[in-house]
C-alpha cells in the first residue's frame, strides 16, 4: 500500500477549504476532518463536501463517533491511547478504525484490540511538535516490523520523502496537502514510489 491521508488544520473550515479538498481528492486517498468545529457545523460541511462530490469512502471522521454513524461512514481515528477506539472497533468491526501513535507499546495494543492502521510519527520535525525530537531511526526500524499497516507522519513533504524509512504503507500530512495543488501532490507520489 502507498496511502495518502491528508487531515485538515484545526480550524473552522471555509469555503475555500472544501474547493482545495475537491481539487485535490485524486491525489489523495482519505481526508481527515480533525477540526475542533461545533458537530452541527462541521456535518454541514461534511455534507456539502458528498453533495459535490468528494467520495463518503475517503472520509475520516475523528473520534465522534455519533457522526460517523449520522453520515453512514466507514472510517474514524482516533488520538493516541483512547480507549473508545478499541471499544468501538469491537462492536463495529465493519468500521476502519485507526489511531495516533508514538510508542511501539501503543502499536502493540492497537494490533491486540484489533485496529486497522495506526499513524507513527513524529518522523521529521515538523511545526505541530515543535522542540520535540523525532522518532529515531532505531525506533522507526522495529514499529515497522509489525504486523499492522503503519502510516508515517510529521513533516512530510517533497523535501524530506526520499528520506523515509522503507516499509510504511502510507504518509499522512497537514501542511503538505493544506498547502499542495494536485500536481505537486502527485509528484510526491511519483517520488515516494521511486523511493520506496
Amino acid at each position: 500500500m502507498h496511502i495518502f491521508t491528508a487531515i485538515t488544520y484545526d480550524k473552522t473550515l471555509t469555503t475555500q477549504d472544501l474547493e482545495h479538498f475537491l481539487n485535490i481528492e485524486e491525489g489523495i486517498d482519505a481526508l481527515l476532518f480533525r477540526t475542533s468545529m461545533p458537530k452541527n457545523e462541521l456535518k454541514k460541511i461534511l455534507i456539502q463536501l458528498i453533495n459535490q462530490g468528494f467520495p463518503k469512502d475517503k472520509m475520516i471522521i475523528h473520534s465522534d463517533t455519533a457522526l460517523l454513524e449520522e453520515l453512514n461512514l466507514s472510517r474514524i481515528h482516533f488520538k493516541e491511547n483512547v480507549k473508545t477506539a478499541f471499544a468501538y472497533k469491537k462492536s463495529h468491526p465493519e468500521i476502519q478504525v485507526g489511531m495516533s501513535t508514538h510508542s511501539i507499546d501503543t502499536i502493540y495494543t492497537c494490533i491486540d484490540e484489533g485496529l486497522d492502521y495506526v499513524f507513527y510519527g513524529h518522523i521529521f520535525p515538523t511545526p505541530s511538535h515543535p522542540g520535540d525530537t523525532p522518532r529515531s531511526h532505531d525506533e522507526i526500524v522495529e514499529v515497522l516490523n509489525l504486523p499492522i499497516p503503519i502510516y508515517a507522519i510529521g513533516g512530510i513533504s517533497e523535501h524530506t520523502i526520499s528520506k523515509l524509512e522503507y516499509g510504511f504503507d502510507g504518509i499522512c500530512a497537514i501542511s503538505f496537502f493544506m498547502n499542495a495543488s494536485l500536481k505537486e501532490i502527485k509528484e510526491l507520489r511519483r517520488k515516494w514510489l521511486q523511493h520506496a
